[in-house]
């Protein structure tokens, strides 16, 4: 017994030894941090993060290997307790959440009938699905599935719809669609990002200079989501009360109902979003990233190139100066565009709210005089935007034009935004056929000119002027002279204007702009009794600057047409931390290219001043182009519906007063005319009657 005792004993002694021995040989250490790192951790094991539960994701952290933001429903209380723990600095991010790019669903086009497994993986694999888009989505909900929070469903239409309250932005329904529609991202991957040819864009879309999601903000508008409409707007141009007043709206040229009706009226409806918010009481919230980066931009120019920059730039997080030699901000859209297009207290209220977001002003001040480009780089400013505008008249150059009485159109309407006392004949001449040309010769009637006329060198058809623009006009009484131009300005003993002296003309050969080019007719000349002229035949920046810049600024090229050298995929000058969009480096334009150009420049000058590649995304579209496949020779399934008709008030009313001529829709009117917008995708849309599987033939 006491021998059996002992070698228990002695077995247990010996296997003590060596167990002793093998956990000092497989000794594993565990940094006490993971425990730490776990206790702050959400404890959902909800696998969002993409590591297997909570405690491999506190592993990953302290190896190294994930963030201190990895638990994606913890928000930023847990990311800066877990980053406590591992002594790192945070900031507060911005989230990110899911959205869909397909809206085909159950419209689409089919290949062929599927009766495979029912996931959209394996649908995919067979000539990468049935829908004749090829990147539509496939409908059997895999997306759905890989959401472990319950923010996806497949809505009655066929596709994925996201619930924004209770999406994580974890990614996991990105990594299960095949089709790559399914797109996690923050606010501002957003609207740093511009349309691709892998983009799920209706022909309205692509059209736009601003490149907005007008199916969206008109599906809303429909739904009565009038707040959504505005955001989905904003996340594109911050000025569409602006816009809702003076775009042309090319837009509508593509609209896919008006292969076969008239056209959806889509900037009336953005201006009726837009003038809702407005007479609201209330703004709309405009979110800014958290994340401070401690760069600075200054602006030059405040008009909307030079506004829509600093928009985005602020929501990205940086600090923004905008400087002007005007008494206010607003450009063109301020000293260019009369009273009744866009009223000033409208004008006001929007760019108000862009300033909201934190952005400095500074009034008053003169390029050259009270700073230039040596002195913001003293003052410590990463980047540069030139935002300048047109704001040089072209002369005349003839006899006469500079007689009391003669004026050139962009200083003119400046001068008259500004309340300067002008002169005002009885019987007014104003030469050329552009936007501003009519502007004044509205402008002049207003003041109290008996007489009005509008001499053209070429046809109405030739005129570059809105159409709506000319008819308006008309309507008040503007006379044209058409295929006329001038020879010379007359004037009495004491230098004032008595007439303007034109000759006829014919349309010859094609020039460069592929018009036919006016030739005078023979002994055609004519006296038109006028006291005043106005000269509006076109306008140019004023880059008198460039010519003063030295040492190492003296690089700043510009073109022969006298614009800015730009590259025109980023609006970088040739100094790399110089930036330019706008008339300043485009020449005259629309309003809607401008902001355009200035978000574009507003997502280069973030690369250049964060340290990226300053580029534009793969595939991006260029201006002009489509899609291919998404122009259209007609459309099925249409229907003639009348399209809301402008409100305006009567011409008679109208001449007395500055009071605004167009008229907002009524929400009546808005809701009925976004009932006939067809919601286009690239291929699908809604007919007004059904089709059976009918593909519309494409170009």
């Amino acid at each position: 017994m006491l021998q059996a005792t002992l070698l228990m004993a002695g077995l247990g002694a010996f296997c003590g030894l060596l167990l002793g021995a093998a956990s000092r040989i497989f000794y594993v250490y565990e940094d006490p941090r993971i425990e730490e790192v776990l206790d702050n951790l959400a404890g959902a094991n909800c696998g969002g993060c993409g590591y297997a539960g909570c405690a491999a994701a506190a592993n990953a952290v302290v190896a190294g290997r994930a963030p201190a933001n990895v638990c994606v429903i913890g928000g930023d209380e847990t990311t800066a307790r877990v980053a406590e723990v591992m002594g790192l600095k945070t900031s507060l991010s911005e989230p990110a959440r899911a959205f869909n790019l397909c809206t085909g669903g159950h419209r689409a086009t089919e290949h062929y009938i599927y009766e495979g497994i029912n996931t959209c993986r394996a649908q995919n694999l067979l000539y990468g699905g049935k829908k004749v888009c090829s990147i539509g989505c496939l409908g059997f909900g895999d997306c759905v599935k890989a959401c472990m929070f319950g923010a996806l469903t497949l809505g009655p239409e066929g596709y994925p719809v996201v619930d924004k309250s209770k999406c994580v932005g974890c990614g996991a329904c990105e990594r299960a669609c095949p089709k790559d529609f399914l797109k996690v991202r923050t606010l501002s991957d957003r609207f740093l990002h511009f349309n691709t040819v892998n983009d799920c864009l209706a022909p309205c879309s692509q059209t736009c200079p601003a490149q907005i999601n007008i199916p969206l903000y008109i599906t809303q508008i429909k739904k009565g989501d009038y707040e959504g409409a505005v955001h989905t707007i904003r996340e594109r141009n911050p000025l569409l009360l602006a816009c809702g007043r003076v775009c042309p709206h090319p837009c509508e040229l593509n609209c896919r109902r008006g292969i076969e009706d008239e056209p959806v009226s889509i900037n009336q409806l953005k201006r009726f979003v837009a003038d809702y918010e407005m007479n609201s009481g209330k703004r709309m919230h405009v979110s800014v990233s958290p994340e401070k980066t401690g760069k600075r931009v200054a602006i030059v120019g405040g008009g909307p190139a030079g506004l829509t920059c600093a928009f985005f730039l602020k929501r990205l997080g940086h600090d923004i100066t905008i400087f002007d030699s005007k008494p206010k901000l607003g450009g063109v859209l301020r000293y260019g565009i009369p009273e009744y297009r866009l009223p000033k207290k409208v004008l006001d209220w929007e760019i108000e709210g862009i300033l909201r977001l934190g952005i400095e002003t500074k009034t008053n001040h003169t390029f050259g005089k009270d700073y230039n480009f040596e002195t913001l780089i003293t003052d410590g400013y990463d980047a540069i935007f030139i935002g300048i505008g047109a704001w040089k008249d072209s002369p005349l150059r003839v006899e006469g034009e500079i007689l009391f009485g003669c004026y050139t159109g962009i200083d003119f309407l400046s001068r008259l935004a500004k309340g300067d006392k002008i002169p005002m004949g009885k019987r007014a001449a104003v030469i050329g056929g552009g936007n501003t040309a009519i502007d004044c010769s509205r402008n002049l009637l207003r003041h109290g000119v008996e007489k009005v006329y509008i001499v053209y060198r070429r046809t109405k058809n030739e005129m570059p002027a809105n159409r709506v623009e000319i008819e308006a006009a008309e309507n008040e009484g503007v006379e044209f002279l058409f295929l006329s131009a001038p020879v010379s300005v007359k004037g009495d003993e004491n230098g004032k204007v008595t007439h303007l002296e034109y000759e006829k003309m014919e349309l010859g050969e094609p020039d460069a702009s592929g018009r036919r080019r006016p030739v005078p007719v023979e002994n055609s000349a004519t006296l038109l009794p006028v006291d005043m002229v106005v000269t509006a035949i076109g306008q140019a920046p004023d880059l008198a600057f460039t010519q003063k810049v030295k040492d190492k600024l003296s690089e700043l090229k510009t073109t022969r047409w006298n614009t800015l050298d730009v590259n025109p995929d980023t609006w970088q000058t040739s100094i790399p931390f110089i930036f330019s969009a706008g008339d300043a480096a485009t020449g005259p334009s629309l309003v809607v290219e401008a902001i355009g150009g200035g978000r574009k420049a507003a997502r280069s000058i973030h690369q250049y001043i964060t340290g990226q590649e300053v580029a534009c995304e793969p595939g991006e579209l260029k201006k002009s182009a489509f899609i291919k496949g998404t122009l259209f020779d007609h459309v099925d399934g249409i229907e003639t519906k009348q399209r809301a008709e402008m409100v305006e008030l009567p011409a008679e009313e109208r001449i007395k007063s500055f009071e605004e001529v167009d008229q907002t829709l009524t929400e009546e009117a808005a809701i009925k005319e976004s009932e006939r917008c067809l919601n286009c995708c690239r291929i699908c849309y809604t007919a007004d009657r059904p089709l059976i599987n009918i593909q519309s033939s494409v170009n």
